[in-house]
């Protein structure tokens, strides 16, 4: 499995951004799926953004679609998710997730990290 570490949460005002990052390191990282996930306090964890393993294909919550990126660094094994215009409704510890499997052709996450605090204030 991959040890995931995030940064970067923090507090801002809605219409603000964020940069979360997550550096993974134990495996190798440029063949997995990646993403972010978030969970808001009584929710259900949801998948925010996912991106494959070649950085070409991404896809994202309906509630972040032109908000939030999801790009990846495959040297520097990490992965971001550039937050811009964020919502209260945003506010939500978020968590990075590898895939289980290498060159797989669907997201299958196995390996989470701690988390990070995102605070939208209105």
């Amino acid at each position: 499995q991959a040890q995931l570490v995030e940064s970067g949460g923090g507090q801002v005002q809605a219409g603000g951004s964020l940069r979360l990052s997550c550096a993974a390191s134990g495996r190798a990282f440029s063949n997995y799926f990646m993403g972010w996930f978030r969970q808001a306090p009584g929710k259900e964890r949801e998948n925010v953004a996912t991106i494959r393993w070649d950085g070409v294909s991404t896809s994202y919550a309906d509630s972040v679609k032109g908000r939030f990126t999801i790009s990846r660094d495959n040297a520097k094994k990490t992965v971001y998710l550039q937050m811009n215009n964020l919502k209260p409704e945003d506010t939500a510890v978020y968590y990075c997730a590898a895939g289980r499997r290498p060159w797989a052709t669907t997201p299958d996450f196995g390996s989470w990290g701690q988390g990070t605090q995102v605070t939208v204030s209105s």
